[in-house]
């Protein structure tokens, strides 16, 4: 009988998620080695160098400020990158939590739980960002506490819909018999059951919310400067978009980029973690 394929093997056998592999990898490294990869400091301004074209001294360009492209363009995959990470992750961890005890208990908690996360889903992502930004204020802080509450109640739904049907399970109804306490029964036969969905919504969710934080950013609520961050530069680039369109078009590659690359690993990771899938 043959052996069944490694993870890493059917990674690189799937030319999408080996693709967006590779681009959050280097997304990520960039964002980590910001200051190695600089050529110049993000918020170093020369007046004589506004406007300048892609050249040796400046690989991207200047921008109005003189403030070299490529270099902000690095500092601002750190700032959405880290944003990101930490809204998708306060999302997932204490979606998660409202998710399995509302499957765990039942009842009323479950119905006063998910009807908050319905309250939630009902308004649009980009406008309650905002409403909750209008009552703490812009920052890079309260801009992943903003996405984090956003993203909550997806994660709270994907982890109830499985965590219903494993808790029905022989196996977990067994120990539920033998008087195992119900957190031993969610993080040793609940969780890990629902691991490889939640990692998968995990990752989709993150090309959302680098969407989500450029788009608060382009908006002044974001990231605050003199702070590089990729939609602050497309936001200050966009009244000299004809007079100099390098900010503009590389700020806004990078966006592409950095979601397109979650996007596409996220995808892909779905078919791989498939058990229908596997060989």
């Amino acid at each position: 009988m043959r052996r069944p394929r490694s993870f890493w093997t059917r990674l690189r056998g799937n030319p999408a998620a080996f693709t967006g592999f590779i681009i959050c990898l280097l997304i990520t490294f960039a964002a980590a080695a910001a200051p190695l990869l600089s050529t110049h400091s993000p918020r170093e301004q020369n007046i004589r160098e506004r406007f300048q074209p892609p050249s040796a001294e400046h690989l991207l360009g200047a921008d109005h400020f003189g403030r070299d492209v490529f270099s902000r363009v690095m500092y601002g995959f750190r700032s959405s990158i880290s944003i990101a990470f930490s809204a998708v992750g306060i999302a997932a961890l204490f979606g998660t939590i409202v998710g399995l005890l509302a499957a765990y208990q039942g009842g009323w908690l479950d119905r006063v739980l998910m009807r908050l996360m319905d309250i939630l889903l009902a308004f649009p992502i980009i406008l309650l960002a905002i409403g909750i930004l209008a009552v703490l204020g812009p920052g890079s802080f309260n801009v992943a506490l903003a996405i984090g509450i956003v993203y909550l109640p997806i994660f709270a739904r994907m982890a109830r819909g499985p965590s219903l049907t494993i808790l029905s399970w022989d196996y977990v109804s067994a120990a539920r018999a033998l008087g195992s306490r119900g957190s031993r029964v969610l993080v040793q036969h609940v969780l890990p059951n629902i691991a490889a969905p939640m990692l998968v919504q995990l990752t989709l969710s993150l090309s959302t919310a680098i969407l989500v934080e450029a788009s608060l950013s382009f908006l002044g609520l974001g990231t605050q400067p003199p702070t590089p961050s990729l939609g602050l530069m497309l936001s200050d680039s966009r009244d000299t978009m004809l007079l100099s369109p390098w900010p503009s078009v590389f700020s806004g590659f990078a966006i592409l980029l950095a979601s397109f690359g979650f996007n596409l690993f996220g995808d892909g990771l779905r078919d791989l973690l498939d058990p229908s899938l596997r060989d």
